[in-house]
């Protein structure tokens, strides 16, 4: 969550250092591994509370219903994002972060109720993964032909523009990366996440699951790579390599974790996180709608105009460092006012629930 906040919220986004930045297009930094994660351990989390439900007797329709009635909160949250604080409904997103949260959730939440054979759910990541590249691959695009990754000729921005039309992300205005087509290996992702779940509720070990975690993690890894050769890892397009890739990261940092944090009782390092994150939603919707209105509220006319997060980093942080270096002090600053927000939070003990 935190790192989710750093990335975002650049003081200067013409000088940002490269980690901090998506990958352009093909390949990964850390920030493109940061949404995955967090779709996946929806789904980590999913199999942990559906679960242990499900043994306490309440009916599958009941948390069916729950489920639907919490993505479509989700989803609806992710639409006021992107509706503040103008409310222009013409060009509104109709799909991104929360949204893909939603129905990335929603749709997982079925799968794992009504198919909770672990083997059937390994069969729906693989239908799902198969699927999308059939229809990047061979599936052709008006113009340029079947099997093209580039940004203009593939697919998924061929279905964005006609489907979204002017609903598709302000930031590239034809297609969008929680586009339609990418929403397929998405909810792998977080099939990965129930996955990963179920090894955390074995009936073993503490070191046994970890050596699972971590072995599963690697073969993930090592099969994004070798998938990668024919189908690119990338998070734009959140490829099938991508969701295996990104998945065996995330196996193998919860491996670490579990071991370190449970197994080993380092609790008081990982209590800032564990702050962080216990309201993640909430922080998540405060980040936003902050960085929103910082842009939104302005003053000024033509070139001159400044806004007020332009006029706060160039008074307070572009005379300490350089650029670089500044725009980053923004992006630390920001997180650590949100991290005091969750802290308050978490001091009242007010844990907002979806």
């Amino acid at each position: 969550m935190a790192l989710m906040v750093l990335v975002n919220n650049s003081g200067d986004g013409s000088h940002t250092y490269g980690p901090l930045n998506h990958s352009e297009w093909n390949g990964w930094t850390i920030t493109d591994v940061v949404f995955p994660s967090f779709l996946w351990i929806v789904g980590v989390s999913m199999t942990l509370s559906l679960g242990g439900r499900l043994e306490r007797g309440v009916a599958k329709s009941t948390l069916m219903l729950q489920a639907l009635r919490r993505a479509a909160i989700i989803y609806a949250l992710g639409l006021l994002v992107y509706l503040f604080p103008f409310f222009d409904f013409g060009t509104m997103r109709i799909l991104g972060v929360l949204q893909r949260i939603g129905i990335c959730y929603f749709l997982a939440s079925a799968i794992y109720l009504w198919t909770p054979r672990v083997r059937a759910q390994i069969a729906w990541i693989v239908a799902l993964l198969g699927v999308y590249w059939l229809l990047m691959a061979f599936v052709p695009v008006p113009g340029y032909g079947a099997g093209r990754l580039d940004v203009d000729g593939n697919l998924s921005h061929y279905l964005d523009w006609n489907v979204l039309g002017a609903h598709n992300y302000s930031g590239t205005k034809t297609w969008d990366p929680e586009g339609i087509v990418s929403t397929l290996p998405a909810i792998a992702t977080a099939l990965f996440g129930i996955l990963a779940g179920h090894v955390l509720r074995l009936k073993r070990t503490l070191p046994e699951r970890t050596t699972v975690l971590f072995l599963a993690g690697n073969a993930l890894l090592a099969l994004g790579l070798i998938c990668d050769s024919w189908l690119p890892i990338n998070k734009k397009l959140w490829t099938s390599s991508f969701a295996l890739f990104m998945a065996g990261l995330d196996f193998v940092l919860l491996a670490f974790f579990v071991h370190f944090v449970d197994g080993r009782g380092y609790q008081r390092v990982a209590k800032p996180a564990v702050i962080m994150g216990m309201n993640a939603i909430s922080i998540y919707m405060l980040s936003e709608l902050l960085a929103i209105a910082l842009g939104a509220i302005r003053w000024g006319q033509g070139a001159d105009a400044i806004s007020l997060q332009g006029w706060l980093y160039k008074t307070c942080f572009a005379p300490l460092a350089s650029p670089y270096n500044a725009s980053l002090l923004w992006a630390v600053a920001f997180t650590l006012v949100m991290y005091l927000a969750a802290y308050a939070m978490y001091r009242k003990q007010w844990f907002i629930r979806i």
